[in-house]
């Protein structure tokens, strides 16, 4: 009994580990390095090559000592859509000619 008990234990936390690995994989994480050139409460601007990179931040965001301009950061990052917008109505609802062809 007590061995059922430990293998259902097992699988049920392998399970979890699954799950949380098929979440994190969802959602991609990006980076960008480069020194800071400026900081506000919602943004960071840092230079990477020729590129001004502007991230935005809030108050969850994390950082393991004191941001500065000047200093050399990796920021990491994901991209989330916010908002879709359709640019062509028509082709959305299919195109009226094919579905006529289609029925004959």
């Amino acid at each position: 009994m007590n061995t059922i008990r430990h293998t259902l234990i097992a699988v049920l936390c392998g399970a979890a580990l699954v799950a949380a690995s098929a979440k994190a994989a969802d959602s991609k994480t990006y980076q960008v390095t480069g020194p800071i050139l400026e900081i506000t409460p919602t943004t960071l601007t840092v230079q990477k090559g020729d590129e001004r990179w502007e991230i935005a931040r809030d108050k969850s965001t994390k950082a393991n000592g004191e941001l500065k301009v000047g200093t050399k950061v990796t920021i990491y990052y994901r991209m989330i859509a916010t908002e879709v917008e359709i640019k062509d109505a028509k082709a959305a609802k299919g195109d009226t000619k094919s579905d006529a062809k289609k029925k004959k």
